[in-house]
């Protein structure tokens, strides 16, 4: 597990992929079919508008737009966030992502929790299994 006295700010992905807001439901969809993908993220510009996740989504046949469907409330934190908190508060929620975002909703980064939930992934674990595919 990381330091207890690193923040989010010094392990965050700083270059998430992202969507845009008017992206559609068959859209977050298809980036979710990507077994490394966990959370959508929807943007307005730099803004971070929602985040979507595999059970957000409407049953198969819905169409429109995924924002919608998508969730703010606990799926952010601040940069200034102790990593240690932000790693109890993904264990204690399953959940292995969570965005990274200013106080004015300007998205930052990305904190990816690691598949053994030991620790972060980093930019050269997500250049890695880029590589690999």
């Amino acid at each position: 597990m990381s330091d207890t006295a690193t923040r989010v700010s010094d392990v965050m992905l700083r270059s998430p992929k992202t969507m845009p807001a008017d992206a559609s439901i068959e859209q977050a969809r298809a980036a979710l079919d990507n077994d490394h993908v966990h959370m959508v993220l929807l943007t307005s510009g730099p803004v971070l508008v929602g985040t979507v996740v595999r059970s957000d989504l409407p049953p198969i046949d819905t169409e429109g737009l995924a924002l919608p469907w998508s969730k703010l409330a606990e799926r952010t934190v601040s940069p200034e966030a102790m990593t240690a908190r932000v790693h109890d508060f993904l264990i204690e929620r399953d959940i292995r992502r969570v965005a990274v975002v200013s106080t004015d909703g300007e998205l930052l980064g990305l904190m990816c929790l690691k598949r053994r939930r030991t620790g972060f992934c980093s930019a050269d674990d997500v250049a890695a299994r880029s590589s690999m595919t």
